[in-house]
């Protein structure tokens, strides 16, 4: 039996204090995993540092040294989480991909529980969320579920209220939407183009670094940027509702220009005021076809945009290997 193979990515800009014993986490776990002769291995964790200016890189570079499937990458400059996230996903070799933060909240342990999660479920791709509160302070926590939400509602996406960077993915699926990833889009937005099987796994998730600093590593700034790039990845839902406004409007103007006729034929001497009507009914059917035209437009150029983007017309995927993994994760021991 050939064992699956997984890679870990971590990006990194702050995670000097943190990188020692999120290495000591992944360590037992790959230890774990290597005692229980699962059909699955940890083959390399990909640490990506972004430029990180609290001397992350000398951490990164003595990790590398003393431990072999450490693989460090080292961008040129700041590009973000999203694109160091990316570089990392493009880097891995592994059958299966992970993705979590540098800073303790994503346990590497439950990694497994996402795999048997997709394993069992037939997922592409699973989303760990939080049964409770990650922050422990109820308006970040009710600010951050209700803007995806609403994000939700703007693009149409049923899966964005699960999107999270804890996250575990077939690696083809991963490797291709990275690939097709640029500076304005979204991945995970893109990774539901390629896949509509995905799962969620509960569990507790905090953020030590927010509760006990209260400091979020997401700036106001990189907050904006996210909202920016996931509208930009979408169909944006307020495009085709601009047209179908217009359309009613037109609708309106229509019908009530065929009420005015008959009022004429019928009741001549019922309009008191002559005209005013007429010029009412004409902006809005003038404005209404407006609309109209301007919402198809909008709506054509987001298709254009989303093509551009690399939405793919097809993706092929191989889960041939699920079948040992399902028979392992079935054992009474497990």
């Amino acid at each position: 039996m050939t064992a699956t193979t997984l890679s870990i990515v971590v990006p990194v800009y702050a995670g000097a204090d943190h990188l020692e014993a999120l290495m000591e986490e992944i360590r037992k776990f790959k230890t774990d995993l290597d005692a229980q002769t699962a059909p699955v291995r940890l083959a390399e964790v990909i640490l990506v540092d972004d430029a990180s200016k609290d001397g992350s890189d000398k951490v990164l570079q003595r990790m590398a040294k003393a431990t072999p499937w450490v693989v460090p990458l080292f961008l040129s400059r700041n590009f973000g989480q999203h694109a160091a996230t990316v570089a990392g996903i493009l880097h891995s070799s592994g059958d299966w991909v992970a993705t979590l933060d540098e800073d303790l909240q994503h346990p590497p342990e439950r990694v497994l529980d996402m795999l048997c999660r997709a394993i069992s479920t037939g997922a592409d791709v699973v989303y760990a969320n939080a049964k409770s509160g990650v922050h422990d302070a109820a308006i970040r926590d009710l600010t951050s579920r209700g803007f995806k939400r609403f994000m939700q509602w703007l693009t149409g996406n049923p899966k964005l209220k699960y999107f999270n960077s804890f996250r575990l993915m077939r690696g083809s699926i991963g490797r291709a939407v990275s690939s097709v990833c640029s500076h304005d889009t979204y991945f995970d937005v893109n990774l539901s183009w390629y896949t509509q099987r995905i799962e969620v796994e509960w569990m507790e998730l905090k953020d030590e670094r927010y509760i006990q600093t209260g400091k979020s590593s997401y700036s106001f700034r990189s907050l904006l940027a996210h909202a920016w790039r996931m509208l930009f990845s979408s169909h944006i839902k307020v495009l085709r509702l601009g047209a179908m406004i217009g359309f009613i409007v037109l609708g309106i103007s229509v019908l009530g220009t065929i009420l005015l006729l008959a009022q004429e034929l019928l009741y001549p001497d019922a309009v008191q005021v002559q005209g005013w009507t007429s010029l009412i009914l004409s902006i809005m059917f003038f404005g209404g076809l407006s609309v109209l035209m301007l919402g198809i437009a909008l709506q054509y150029l987001s298709t254009m945009i989303l093509k551009s983007h690399g939405k793919p017309t097809f993706f092929v995927v191989d889960r041939s290997a699920d079948a040992d993994l399902a028979t392992w994760f079935n054992q009474p021991t497990l």
